[in-house]
């Protein structure tokens, strides 16, 4: 049986699915292909690459990752993802699909179609950079000829780009609603609003999955608070054991 992972972008509380990896690793669930959006094509790749839960997390909290995600939010003009591509070429140097050790699918917006783009060969970091790419933070995103944002406008848990190629697929997704949110100021709106328009995006891939890890806790860190990493990781990773159990990964209740 082979078994699929898609994680969701959500920013910095992508940094949740590094604890589900961990739990799911303790569980001894195997996975044979990845999917990934935004925050969720960096877990994925650097997993489909070979480094384990544990060594993904090291490589956030010691290298310049963090910093690199911390928009300033200033009226001086777009950051750039430099930073996040020298983080990317040092853990994954060959900087091509071929050289993951396990298939991986990343989801990008194509701004000019207005259209969701899935990358599986070629060069790997630049897609990863657009799948990033927040609008209005990060600098688009060009090459191909084209100019690409943020996959998560358009797909934010691209399940259906890998279901063919598994019998029974996990879905992560780190962008829970919470139903207390308090209008703080201008930035928390037009997150908020952000966040519901991604969940939208996502209920047909949810239907998809055939177990979904949506940790409640995650949702109420801001996804430019990178400040919460370790309390992140910790969300995911005691969510999914407390939630799941090892057989809820090798048996598939909706296609026996």
């Amino acid at each position: 049986m082979k078994i699929g992972l898609v994680l969701s972008g959500g920013g910095a509380r992508g940094i949740s699915h590094i604890g589900v990896l961990k739990a799911l690793e303790e569980f001894g669930v195997k996975i044979d292909v990845v999917a990934g959006t935004s925050a969720g094509s960096i877990v994925g790749s650097l997993y489909a690459y070979g480094y384990s839960a544990d060594k993904i997390m090291d490589i956030i909290l010691t290298t310049s990752f963090l910093r690199s995600l911390r928009p300033a939010w200033t009226m001086k003009g777009l950051l750039s993802l430099d930073g996040l591509r020298d983080v990317l070429q040092k853990y994954m140097p060959e900087n091509n699909f071929e050289a993951l050790k396990l298939p991986m699918t990343v989801a990008t917006t194509n701004i000019g179609q207005g259209t969701t783009e899935y990358f599986t060969k070629g060069e790997l970091i630049p897609t990863i950079l657009a799948s990033c790419c927040v609008p209005l933070v990060f600098n688009p995103i060009q090459f191909d000829d084209k100019i690409f944002v943020d996959g998560g406008i358009t797909d934010n848990l691209p399940a259906h780009s890998i279901r063919g190629a598994c019998d029974l697929l996990i879905g992560v997704n780190c962008n829970f609603i919470r139903g207390n949110f308090n209008t703080l100021n201008f930035r928390s709106v037009i997150e908020r609003s952000l966040m519901i328009a991604v969940n939208g995006n996502t209920a047909t891939s949810r239907a998809l999955c055939d177990v979904l890890i949506d940790p409640p806790g995650a949702g109420g860190v801001s996804g430019f608070d990178v400040s919460k990493a370790k309390d992140l990781f910790e969300t995911g990773y005691h969510y999914t054991k407390e939630n799941f159990k090892p057989e809820d990964f090798r048996i598939n209740p909706k296609r026996p």
